[in-house]
């Protein structure tokens, strides 16, 4: 068992952390909120830690699952970020959907001070984090993944090593820029069917188990049409993805044509008051326009 510091309490990373405990690992955790580190203590017994320096001196791994780049800076860098007390050997995996250039900084970074290093952002939204059944995309070498992908399976349904750094902060990407498709396409389709005045239930029962079937039709197809978009993945985060996504097609001259539209339409949905609202709201623009 590992000696392990989880930095971020977030929808994720709470319960990530939460299997790290249960497979008797010794954790110890950061959140920027007090409140949520002193709450993961009483149900998991583990530690907190007052800032990320103090919780990962001494680990053998270092995990991070924070909002963005700015965020990821503050809790790796300066006297009280975790690169400041991380002995030599000692792993830093970083789960935050950042950009392929932080990714590649803190590799960087984390070289000269004798250290390893993973970007390994997930899929598979709150539900996944919470059943340790998420899709991670690693970036990094293949001596340091091979240490650490026993920890990083503790909550993964599949894990791979994609390439070197950044490599998994990109592939995230290309994930993002799939799903913000799919759902624009379903949600149309879903509008149409309900304009159309067809039994959506016996829609889905049908193109479910055809080509047009994908997760998202099964978990999501029926409750955007019944205007249900309390779930764990809100469109202020797919928005930040997006971003992300379309300043990288920027420097490798990438055409998104769909997803800069798609991100544009998420956008309306914030307007409306929708930030929190799950990604499948896209059909709310649709049915009530």
């Amino acid at each position: 068992m590992a000696k392990i510091a989880f930095l971020g309490l977030g929808v994720m990373g709470f319960p990530m952390a939460g299997h790290l405990a249960k497979a008797g690992h010794e954790v110890t955790v950061y959140n920027r909120t007090r409140a949520k580190a002193d709450a993961w203590v009483a149900k998991h017994k583990g530690v907190a830690a007052a800032t990320p320096a103090e919780a990962a001196a001494g680990k053998d791994f270092v995990m991070a699952c924070v909002g963005n780049d700015d965020d990821l800076r503050s809790v790796v860098f300066g006297d009280s970020g975790a690169f400041k007390t991380m002995a030599k050997g000692a792993i830093f995996v970083d789960h935050t959907t950042a950009s392929a250039e932080i990714a590649r900084e803190l590799d960087a970074e984390a070289k000269k001070r004798g250290l390893g290093f993973l970007d390994a952002p997930v899929s598979g939204g709150q539900a996944g984090a919470e059943n340790g059944q998420l899709g991670i995309m690693v970036g990094g070498d293949e001596a340091t993944y091979a240490k650490a992908e026993a920890a990083l399976k503790v909550y993964a349904k599949a894990c791979t090593l994609i390439g070197p750094a950044g490599s998994g902060q990109l592939t995230k990407m290309v994930n993002q820029i799939c799903i913000a498709g799919l759902l624009q396409a379903l949600s149309e389709g879903m509008n149409f069917a309900s304009k159309s005045g067809l039994d959506v239930d016996k829609v889905l029962s049908v193109i479910t188990a055809g080509a047009a079937g994908s997760w998202q039709m099964s978990n999501r197809g029926k409750t955007m049409v019944e205007g249900k978009f309390n779930f764990g993945f809100a469109v202020d985060w797919m928005r930040k993805d997006l971003g992300i996504c379309l300043a990288e097609a920027k420097r490798n001259k990438a055409r998104l044509p769909a997803t800069a539209l798609v991100d544009q339409f998420y956008a309306q949905v914030q307007a409306r008051g929708g930030g929190r609202w799950d990604t499948s709201s896209l059909i709310h623009l649709l049915a009530n326009d």
